[in-house]
């Protein structure tokens, strides 16, 4: 994430990554390093094999993660209903010269609790970046994998919960 940008969470998604950063904390308490610290740059090298290595490492990107998206997020309420694509809007597009729309939620895949009735698209992703800030009728472009630009136009923004009434 970047700057300050809120994160639009569910209660039992909040309530679910404040958990796993509770269990990611105590494993990372639990190693006894001797400075007492417990982070991955201040133990020994020599004493941990790679492997040890890179699971401590993973594990702090991933509390730093938590860290920042919990204290950015806006538990429990939706993001304004502007029709502007942002993270915990449900966008629906059309890509190139399709004649179907796709709908998807504009939100990293564990900061949301949807229970399988939608699919996600992480802001962070080529999509979710060329879709932000954008509305109702605007064409914008994004870099494919293999090199191509595809356009994609955006259709419609809702914030999550309002999808269901109007499609």
């Amino acid at each position: 994430m970047t700057g300050t940008q809120q994160v639009w969470l569910t209660q039992e998604a909040y309530e679910r990554l404040k958990q796993e950063l509770a269990v990611l904390l105590a494993q990372r308490s639990g190693q006894g390093a001797s400075t007492g610290s417990g982070l991955v740059e201040d133990r020994d090298p020599d004493t941990f094999d790679d492997q040890s290595f890179t699971e401590q490492r993973d594990r702090e990107q991933r509390i730093r993660k938590l860290q920042e998206t919990l204290q950015y997020a806006v538990v429990g309420e939706e993001p304004p209903d502007d029709g502007i694509a942002e993270p915990g809007m449900v966008l629906t597009v059309r890509f190139a010269d399709e004649p179907d729309t796709e709908t998807f939620l504009l939100a990293d895949p564990e900061q949301h609790d949807t229970r399988g009735d939608i699919e996600s698209c992480s802001p962070s992703s080529p999509l979710g970046m060329a879709l932000s800030g954008a509305k109702q009728g605007e064409q914008r472009q994004y870099r494919l994998p293999d090199g191509r630009v595809m356009t994609v136009s955006m259709v419609r923004a809702v914030p999550y919960g309002h999808h269901v009434q109007q499609a």
